[in-house]
């Protein structure tokens, strides 16, 4: 492993310590390892030792092995061709990543009632879509985009032939939640 790649696991180390909703402070007392150390670490302005990176993946509870993992899938490059994927819906980015983006062509309507943990937007590339939301209705066309938090109950349906829509959301493996406690 090259300096570089020792160094990239410290967004890794920042994302596992917020998952679990600890501190600098809290993964200081657990590791043994100084607030200022992890803050270089969670900054990549620090290389840790194969020992310290034991100590901190310990402190939150995984193994060194998960946070390399964890930084290797954060530096994922990934082109997806206009041909792939099938008619009707198609993933625009693959993988278990942060967001989650697909387009949608044709006269979509599933009827079916939609409720997202986290946070979505929908832009409308061609076509006119009719989004019910909290109530009320909306009608979006070419260019348009409709901005939904997390919670809100809401359906849609596109109502011109050829409408491509293009919806793109924070991962329900996330938790982007804000806790009103913290």
């Amino acid at each position: 492993m090259d300096d570089k790649e020792a160094l990239r696991v410290g967004a890794a180390v920042r994302r596992r310590r917020r998952s679990l909703g600890l501190t600098l402070a809290a993964v200081a007392a657990r590791s043994g390892l100084s607030v200022p150390f992890l803050s270089q670490i969670e900054n990549e302005r620090a290389r840790p030792s194969t020992r310290s990176l034991e100590r901190v993946a310990e402190a939150l509870e995984t193994t060194p092995a998960k946070l390399h993992a964890a930084a290797d899938s954060a530096r994922t490059v990934d082109v997806v061709r206009a041909g792939d994927g099938g008619p009707g819906v198609r993933r625009v980015a693959r993988g278990g990543h942060q967001l989650n983006a697909k387009e949608f062509t044709g006269e979509q309507d599933t009827g079916q009632e939609y409720q997202h943990r986290n946070d979505e937007v929908m832009y409308i590339a061609d076509g006119a879509v009719e989004v019910e939301a909290e109530g009320r209705a909306y009608r979006l066309e070419r260019g348009d985009t409709l901005y939904l938090s997390g919670g809100v109950r809401h359906r849609w349906r596109a109502t011109e032939p050829g409408t491509r829509i293009l919806v793109v959301s924070v991962a329900e493996h996330i938790d982007a939640t804000v806790d009103p406690r913290r």
